[in-house]
Protein backbone atom coordinates (compact mmCIF):
# COMPACT_ATOMS: atom_id res chain seq x y z
CA UNK A 1 0.00 0.00 0.00
CA UNK A 2 1.60 3.57 -0.76
CA UNK A 3 0.50 6.66 0.90
CA UNK A 4 1.86 9.80 -1.06
CA UNK A 5 1.67 13.19 0.44
CA UNK A 6 0.47 15.60 -2.67
CA UNK A 7 3.15 18.52 -2.41
CA UNK A 8 5.09 18.53 -6.16
CA UNK A 9 8.13 19.97 -7.58
CA UNK A 10 7.71 22.73 -9.25
CA UNK A 11 7.21 23.39 -13.46
CA UNK A 12 6.34 26.29 -15.42
CA UNK A 13 2.90 27.81 -13.81
CA UNK A 14 -0.01 29.36 -14.99
CA UNK A 15 -2.24 30.42 -11.54
CA UNK A 16 -5.25 32.41 -10.77
CA UNK A 17 -6.12 33.32 -7.55
CA UNK A 18 -8.92 35.39 -6.45
CA UNK A 19 -9.51 38.05 -3.85
CA UNK A 20 -10.43 36.33 -0.11
CA UNK A 21 -12.45 37.18 3.27
CA UNK A 22 -12.75 36.97 6.92
CA UNK A 23 -13.61 33.20 8.35
CA UNK A 24 -16.66 32.79 10.63
CA UNK A 25 -18.12 28.69 11.51
CA UNK A 26 -21.01 28.19 9.41
CA UNK A 27 -24.03 28.93 11.33
CA UNK A 28 -27.29 27.21 9.07
CA UNK A 29 -29.06 25.35 11.10
CA UNK A 30 -28.76 21.86 10.66
CA UNK A 31 -32.49 20.76 11.09
CA UNK A 32 -33.73 22.82 8.24
CA UNK A 33 -33.72 21.01 5.66
CA UNK A 34 -33.88 22.95 1.93
CA UNK A 35 -37.00 22.38 -0.14
CA UNK A 36 -37.34 20.23 -2.97
CA UNK A 37 -37.11 23.34 -4.99
CA UNK A 38 -34.18 24.59 -3.63
CA UNK A 39 -32.43 21.31 -4.18
CA UNK A 40 -33.67 21.34 -7.84
CA UNK A 41 -32.35 24.86 -8.46
CA UNK A 42 -28.97 24.18 -6.93
CA UNK A 43 -28.67 20.85 -9.06
CA UNK A 44 -29.09 22.71 -11.89
CA UNK A 45 -26.78 25.24 -11.46
CA UNK A 46 -24.12 22.41 -9.92
CA UNK A 47 -21.73 23.98 -7.33
CA UNK A 48 -20.83 27.50 -9.02
CA UNK A 49 -21.37 29.45 -5.61
CA UNK A 50 -19.86 26.53 -3.88
CA UNK A 51 -17.07 26.82 -5.79
CA UNK A 52 -16.79 30.19 -6.19
CA UNK A 53 -16.82 30.73 -2.41
CA UNK A 54 -13.88 28.48 -1.46
CA UNK A 55 -11.85 29.25 -4.33
CA UNK A 56 -11.60 32.82 -2.94
CA UNK A 57 -9.59 31.70 0.36
CA UNK A 58 -7.63 28.83 -1.48
CA UNK A 59 -4.28 30.19 -2.82
CA UNK A 60 -1.06 28.25 -4.26
CA UNK A 61 2.37 28.11 -2.26
CA UNK A 62 5.72 28.12 -3.57
CA UNK A 63 8.79 27.06 -1.72
CA UNK A 64 12.55 26.52 -2.44
CA UNK A 65 15.27 25.06 -0.76
CA UNK A 66 18.54 26.67 -1.16
CA UNK A 67 21.23 24.58 -3.15
CA UNK A 68 23.62 22.60 -0.57
CA UNK A 69 27.28 23.64 -0.10
CA UNK A 70 29.49 22.19 -3.65
CA UNK A 71 30.51 18.55 -2.25
CA UNK A 72 34.55 17.80 -3.11
CA UNK A 73 34.38 16.62 -6.91
CA UNK A 74 35.32 12.93 -6.00
CA UNK A 75 31.67 12.86 -4.51
CA UNK A 76 29.95 14.78 -6.87
CA UNK A 77 26.78 13.43 -8.92
CA UNK A 78 26.64 12.57 -12.24
CA UNK A 79 26.54 15.76 -14.73
CA UNK A 80 22.65 15.05 -15.35
CA UNK A 81 22.17 15.57 -11.64
CA UNK A 82 24.90 18.03 -10.65
CA UNK A 83 22.89 20.97 -12.46
CA UNK A 84 19.67 20.38 -10.02
CA UNK A 85 21.68 19.82 -7.39
CA UNK A 86 23.32 23.35 -7.76
CA UNK A 87 20.31 25.20 -8.54
CA UNK A 88 18.16 23.23 -5.14
CA UNK A 89 14.43 22.46 -5.33
CA UNK A 90 11.60 24.09 -5.86
CA UNK A 91 8.04 22.59 -4.79
CA UNK A 92 4.79 23.74 -4.73
CA UNK A 93 1.41 23.31 -3.13
CA UNK A 94 -1.73 25.15 -1.79
CA UNK A 95 -3.31 26.88 1.19
CA UNK A 96 -6.45 27.80 2.80
CA UNK A 97 -7.02 31.79 4.09
CA UNK A 98 -7.87 31.81 7.37
CA UNK A 99 -7.93 35.08 8.95
CA UNK A 100 -7.58 38.39 7.39
CA UNK A 101 -4.70 39.13 9.10
CA UNK A 102 -2.78 37.06 6.35
CA UNK A 103 -2.88 33.66 8.01
CA UNK A 104 -2.90 30.92 5.84
CA UNK A 105 -3.56 27.33 6.64
CA UNK A 106 -1.24 24.37 4.90
CA UNK A 107 0.25 21.52 5.07
CA UNK A 108 3.51 21.05 7.31
CA UNK A 109 4.93 19.29 4.20
CA UNK A 110 4.50 21.67 1.75
CA UNK A 111 6.42 24.05 3.56
CA UNK A 112 8.94 22.00 5.41
CA UNK A 113 12.67 22.58 5.01
CA UNK A 114 11.94 25.45 2.57
CA UNK A 115 14.16 28.39 2.31
CA UNK A 116 11.99 30.83 0.75
CA UNK A 117 7.94 30.90 0.96
CA UNK A 118 5.98 33.09 -1.74
CA UNK A 119 2.42 32.70 -2.34
CA UNK A 120 0.47 33.54 -5.15
CA UNK A 121 -2.36 36.53 -4.22
CA UNK A 122 -5.03 38.14 -6.29
CA UNK A 123 -4.25 39.67 -9.46
CA UNK A 124 -1.00 37.78 -9.67
CA UNK A 125 0.97 39.65 -6.99
CA UNK A 126 3.26 37.09 -5.03
CA UNK A 127 3.65 37.80 -1.69
CA UNK A 128 6.35 36.43 0.93
CA UNK A 129 5.59 34.57 3.82
CA UNK A 130 6.76 33.52 6.79
CA UNK A 131 6.26 30.63 9.08
CA UNK A 132 4.31 30.80 12.46
CA UNK A 133 4.46 27.70 12.99
CA UNK A 134 4.36 24.34 12.38
CA UNK A 135 2.82 20.46 13.38
CA UNK A 136 4.37 17.61 11.96
CA UNK A 137 2.36 14.81 13.89
CA UNK A 138 -0.65 16.71 12.29
CA UNK A 139 1.30 17.70 9.20
CA UNK A 140 -0.16 21.02 9.20
CA UNK A 141 1.44 24.29 9.19
CA UNK A 142 0.40 28.11 9.25
CA UNK A 143 1.67 30.51 7.31
CA UNK A 144 1.36 34.60 7.18
CA UNK A 145 1.70 36.98 4.38
CA UNK A 146 1.41 40.95 4.58
CA UNK A 147 -1.20 41.51 2.57
CA UNK A 148 -4.85 43.24 2.48
CA UNK A 149 -8.14 42.55 1.08
CA UNK A 150 -7.46 38.83 1.95
CA UNK A 151 -11.05 36.39 2.24
CA UNK A 152 -10.85 33.98 4.94
CA UNK A 153 -13.03 30.85 3.99
CA UNK A 154 -15.89 29.63 6.55
CA UNK A 155 -15.61 27.07 8.66
CA UNK A 156 -18.03 23.86 8.11
CA UNK A 157 -19.60 22.09 11.51
CA UNK A 158 -17.67 19.54 12.07
CA UNK A 159 -20.59 17.18 13.24
CA UNK A 160 -22.20 18.00 9.62
CA UNK A 161 -19.84 16.25 7.89
CA UNK A 162 -21.32 12.41 6.73
CA UNK A 163 -20.53 9.56 4.79
CA UNK A 164 -21.97 10.31 0.55
CA UNK A 165 -21.58 13.78 1.17
CA UNK A 166 -21.05 16.13 -1.98
CA UNK A 167 -17.23 17.54 -1.77
CA UNK A 168 -15.17 19.73 -4.04
CA UNK A 169 -11.59 19.68 -3.21
CA UNK A 170 -9.65 22.98 -4.57
CA UNK A 171 -6.06 23.35 -5.44
CA UNK A 172 -3.16 23.53 -7.62
CA UNK A 173 -2.90 20.09 -8.84
CA UNK A 174 0.43 19.74 -11.05
CA UNK A 175 0.81 23.25 -11.33
CA UNK A 176 -1.82 23.81 -13.93
CA UNK A 177 -3.82 26.74 -12.31
CA UNK A 178 -6.55 27.13 -9.50
CA UNK A 179 -8.79 23.50 -10.38
CA UNK A 180 -11.69 22.17 -8.31
CA UNK A 181 -12.87 18.73 -8.29
CA UNK A 182 -16.17 16.95 -7.07
CA UNK A 183 -17.31 13.83 -5.31
CA UNK A 184 -18.36 12.42 -1.89
CA UNK A 185 -17.09 11.71 1.36
CA UNK A 186 -16.14 7.64 1.06
CA UNK A 187 -15.48 7.49 4.57
CA UNK A 188 -14.40 9.30 8.37
CA UNK A 189 -12.37 8.48 10.96
CA UNK A 190 -9.84 6.80 8.80
CA UNK A 191 -6.47 6.17 10.93
CA UNK A 192 -3.81 3.63 11.40
CA UNK A 193 -2.60 4.64 7.64
CA UNK A 194 1.14 5.37 9.01
CA UNK A 195 1.18 8.78 7.34
CA UNK A 196 0.93 11.09 10.78
CA UNK A 197 0.98 10.54 14.68
CA UNK A 198 -3.07 11.63 14.76
CA UNK A 199 -4.66 10.49 12.44
CA UNK A 200 -8.47 10.90 11.65
CA UNK A 201 -8.68 11.37 8.03
CA UNK A 202 -11.88 12.56 5.74
CA UNK A 203 -11.47 9.83 2.80
CA UNK A 204 -12.66 11.13 -0.48
CA UNK A 205 -13.02 10.38 -4.19
CA UNK A 206 -12.55 13.85 -5.40
CA UNK A 207 -9.91 13.54 -7.60
CA UNK A 208 -6.70 15.09 -5.49
CA UNK A 209 -3.32 15.23 -7.28
CA UNK A 210 0.33 16.53 -6.73
CA UNK A 211 0.16 20.28 -5.95
CA UNK A 212 -3.21 19.85 -4.17
CA UNK A 213 -1.69 19.39 -0.69
CA UNK A 214 -2.71 22.22 1.93
CA UNK A 215 -5.96 22.86 -0.26
CA UNK A 216 -9.29 23.06 1.23
CA UNK A 217 -12.17 20.27 1.04
CA UNK A 218 -15.31 22.06 1.01
CA UNK A 219 -19.10 21.08 1.07
CA UNK A 220 -21.70 22.19 -1.25
CA UNK A 221 -22.12 25.60 0.67
CA UNK A 222 -18.32 26.63 -0.18
CA UNK A 223 -17.68 25.49 3.64
CA UNK A 224 -13.94 24.49 4.93
CA UNK A 225 -14.44 20.24 5.62
CA UNK A 226 -10.72 19.53 5.54
CA UNK A 227 -7.37 20.03 4.48
CA UNK A 228 -6.40 17.63 1.37
CA UNK A 229 -3.36 15.73 2.16
CA UNK A 230 -2.51 12.40 0.77
CA UNK A 231 -3.50 9.93 -1.66
CA UNK A 232 -3.59 5.95 -1.76
CA UNK A 233 -1.78 5.75 -5.47
CA UNK A 234 0.01 3.15 -7.38
CA UNK A 235 0.63 5.76 -10.29
CA UNK A 236 1.55 8.93 -8.31
CA UNK A 237 -1.50 10.56 -9.38
CA UNK A 238 -5.33 10.54 -8.27
CA UNK A 239 -6.83 6.99 -8.25
CA UNK A 240 -9.64 7.95 -6.16
CA UNK A 241 -8.60 7.50 -2.51
CA UNK A 242 -7.47 10.52 -1.19
CA UNK A 243 -7.45 12.04 2.49
CA UNK A 244 -8.16 15.41 4.52
CA UNK A 245 -7.29 16.24 7.87
CA UNK A 246 -10.77 17.07 9.15
CA UNK A 247 -11.61 20.65 10.01
CA UNK A 248 -12.03 20.00 13.72
CA UNK A 249 -8.58 18.85 14.33
CA UNK A 250 -7.12 21.47 11.39
CA UNK A 251 -8.90 24.14 13.64
CA UNK A 252 -7.39 23.13 16.44
CA UNK A 253 -4.09 23.18 15.57
CA UNK A 254 -4.48 26.38 13.83
CA UNK A 255 -5.76 28.38 16.63
CA UNK A 256 -2.97 26.79 18.74
CA UNK A 257 -0.16 28.33 16.08
CA UNK A 258 -1.62 31.50 15.83
CA UNK A 259 -2.07 32.14 19.38
CA UNK A 260 1.38 30.34 20.73
CA UNK A 261 3.63 29.51 17.56
CA UNK A 262 3.25 26.23 18.35
CA UNK A 263 1.05 23.46 19.50
CA UNK A 264 0.76 22.16 23.13
CA UNK A 265 -0.49 18.11 23.87
CA UNK A 266 -0.52 15.93 26.91
CA UNK A 267 1.47 13.40 27.50
CA UNK A 268 0.99 10.57 29.70
CA UNK A 269 4.96 8.55 29.33
CA UNK A 270 3.95 5.23 28.74
CA UNK A 271 3.77 2.58 25.89
CA UNK A 272 0.97 0.60 25.46
CA UNK A 273 -1.14 -1.95 23.10
CA UNK A 274 -4.61 -2.90 21.99
CA UNK A 275 -6.96 -5.39 24.07
CA UNK A 276 -9.77 -6.94 22.54
CA UNK A 277 -12.63 -9.17 24.65
CA UNK A 278 -11.53 -12.96 24.19
CA UNK A 279 -15.11 -13.72 23.27
CA UNK A 280 -16.50 -10.58 20.57
CA UNK A 281 -12.71 -9.59 19.68
CA UNK A 282 -14.07 -6.34 19.75
CA UNK A 283 -11.83 -3.45 21.68
CA UNK A 284 -11.44 -3.42 25.09
CA UNK A 285 -8.79 -0.52 25.70
CA UNK A 286 -5.12 -0.43 25.91
CA UNK A 287 -3.02 -2.15 28.27
CA UNK A 288 0.12 -0.40 29.40
CA UNK A 289 3.30 -2.48 28.47
CA UNK A 290 5.81 0.24 29.59
CA UNK A 291 5.75 2.96 32.13
CA UNK A 292 8.73 5.33 32.03
CA UNK A 293 10.23 6.06 35.06
CA UNK A 294 9.58 9.50 36.49
CA UNK A 295 6.95 10.18 33.77
CA UNK A 296 3.51 11.54 34.92
CA UNK A 297 2.04 7.82 34.72
CA UNK A 298 4.80 6.64 36.92
CA UNK A 299 4.26 9.49 39.45
CA UNK A 300 0.49 8.63 39.44
CA UNK A 301 0.87 5.24 40.50
CA UNK A 302 -0.05 3.43 36.76
CA UNK A 303 1.72 0.52 36.41
CA UNK A 304 2.46 -2.23 33.38
CA UNK A 305 -0.74 -4.04 32.89
CA UNK A 306 -3.22 -1.73 33.59
CA UNK A 307 -5.68 -1.59 30.94
CA UNK A 308 -6.84 2.16 30.54
CA UNK A 309 -10.92 1.82 29.52
CA UNK A 310 -11.54 6.12 29.68
CA UNK A 311 -9.98 8.86 30.45
CA UNK A 312 -12.15 12.09 31.98
CA UNK A 313 -15.25 9.77 31.46
CA UNK A 314 -14.30 8.63 27.89
CA UNK A 315 -14.24 5.16 26.75
CA UNK A 316 -10.65 4.62 25.63
CA UNK A 317 -11.33 1.46 23.27
CA UNK A 318 -7.52 1.11 21.84
CA UNK A 319 -4.11 2.29 21.75
CA UNK A 320 -5.16 5.15 18.96
CA UNK A 321 -7.96 6.59 21.38
CA UNK A 322 -5.28 6.44 24.46
CA UNK A 323 -2.76 8.87 22.33
CA UNK A 324 -5.80 11.04 20.86
CA UNK A 325 -7.36 11.43 24.02
CA UNK A 326 -4.03 11.94 26.18
CA UNK A 327 -2.89 14.39 23.66
CA UNK A 328 -6.46 16.96 23.15
CA UNK A 329 -5.59 17.81 27.01
CA UNK A 330 -3.31 20.57 28.02
CA UNK A 331 0.12 19.71 29.68
CA UNK A 332 -0.76 20.28 33.23
CA UNK A 333 -4.39 18.71 33.49
CA UNK A 334 -5.32 16.52 35.99
CA UNK A 335 -7.08 13.82 34.19
CA UNK A 336 -8.95 11.17 35.96
CA UNK A 337 -8.15 7.55 34.18
CA UNK A 338 -10.23 4.73 35.04
CA UNK A 339 -8.01 1.50 34.54
CA UNK A 340 -8.54 -2.61 35.03
CA UNK A 341 -5.98 -4.00 37.63
CA UNK A 342 -6.27 -7.56 37.45
CA UNK A 343 -9.70 -7.45 37.09
CA UNK A 344 -10.42 -5.02 39.09
CA UNK A 345 -11.69 -1.36 38.29
CA UNK A 346 -9.69 1.59 39.71
CA UNK A 347 -9.76 5.72 39.45
CA UNK A 348 -6.32 7.22 39.23
CA UNK A 349 -5.44 11.07 38.49
CA UNK A 350 -2.84 11.51 36.31
CA UNK A 351 -1.20 14.96 36.19
CA UNK A 352 -0.19 15.17 32.66
CA UNK A 353 3.40 16.49 30.82
CA UNK A 354 4.47 18.26 27.91
CA UNK A 355 4.51 15.70 25.04
CA UNK A 356 7.58 15.74 23.20
CA UNK A 357 8.02 16.59 19.48
CA UNK A 358 8.41 13.62 17.61
CA UNK A 359 9.38 13.82 13.62
CA UNK A 360 9.31 10.90 11.18
CA UNK A 361 12.59 10.36 9.76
Amino acid sequence: MTFKTVAQSAPAIHHDVVALREAPVALEAAASAPSAKAVAARLEAGFRAAATKASASVVNIYTRKAAPRPLPGWLRPPNDQEDATARGQSSLGSGVIVAAQGHILTNNHVVDGADEIAVMLPGGKVAEARIVGTDPESDLAVLRVDAKGLQPITFADPASVQVGDIVLAVGDPFGVGQTVTQGIVSATGRNRLGINTFENFIQTDAAINPGNSGGALVDTSGNLVGINTAIYSRSGGSQGIGFAIPVSLARQVMEQIIATGRVSRGWLGVGARDVVHESTGAPAGAVLIAVQRGGPADRAGLRSGDTVIAINGKEVVDTAALIDETAALMPGTRAQFKVLRGSEPIAVTVELGQRPITRKL
